[in-house]
């Protein structure tokens, strides 16, 4: 077992042993205890690196058009995919020494199996990066009413979005002033993509930053395991509920 701990330390290095444990039931098929598993680590120096704060990046408006209650309140189970989903922007950087340029990443959660419905990446944060991971979204998911819940960014109080989540039938609901634990599953998706494959790396060029998000995203969505979901990936959990109906 030491071994196999090993070899998934090596290929995870930001794995602690919760999820090192996860790892090895799901991808290896063995049952372990958490304990067992923190005692191998420790007698064999195995740490994860140290997780460094994630940086949610939408500003607020000085004039929103609309403002909505928040309606999802912290709620973050749900009993079907797309009953609720959460959604943010976040910054990247790229490039070297005085030459540093700024990447954002818009993001649609589901909180029933906590995959990613839809996301865009852009080298700036116009409405339209917002409106087109939604209607991104929306294409994957056309008949998808949700919660649709956000912070109070510019974007998402813009009369323009405000509207397209109407015409879509979705109910919008927003994080209170200062509140980022109100979207708290967005906040715990940016700390793992960072802290798994952004922090502690350096990305020359736009297209390594994009091709890591990229592969990262497709990782986290069919291959990395979730205790929340019975130690199985989102779109394997997702799966199921439909082979159960």
């Amino acid at each position: 077992m030491a071994q196999s701990i090993r070899q998934i330390h090596q290929a995870h290095p930001d794995m602690g042993y919760r999820r090192i444990r996860d790892e090895l039931y799901g991808r290896y098929g063995l049952s372990v205890s958490d304990k067992r598993v923190l005692h191998i680590c420790r007698y064999e120096e195995i740490q994860s690196t140290i997780k460094s704060p994630a940086n949610s990046m939408t500003t607020p408006a000085k004039y929103p058009y609309h403002t909505a209650e928040n309606i999802l309140d912290r709620h973050f189970h749900a009993e079907a995919p797309n009953e609720k989903w959460c959604t943010d922007i976040s910054e990247f950087r790229y490039g070297n020494g005085d030459r540093k340029h700024r990447m954002y990443l818009s993001a649609i959660l589901d909180l029933y199996d906590r995959r990613i419905v839809a996301y865009k990446l852009s080298d700036q944060m116009p409405l339209s990066l917002v409106t087109d991971t939604l209607d991104q979204a929306v294409t994957a998911e056309p008949k998808a009413q949700p919660i649709f819940h956000s912070d109070r960014g510019k974007q998402y109080t813009s009369k323009q979005f405000h509207t397209k989540l109407r015409d879509l039938g979705m109910t919008q609901s927003m994080s209170r002033v200062g509140k980022c634990i109100d979207n708290g599953p967005m906040e715990g998706f940016w700390g793992m993509l960072k802290r798994e494959q952004y922090y502690r790396r350096h990305f020359e060029t736009r297209q390594e930053l994009t091709d890591m998000i990229t592969e990262y995203i497709d990782y986290y969505n069919h291959r990395r395991f979730q205790r929340r979901l019975n130690v199985l990936p989102p779109m394997t959990y997702h799966e199921r509920f439909y082979q159960a109906a």
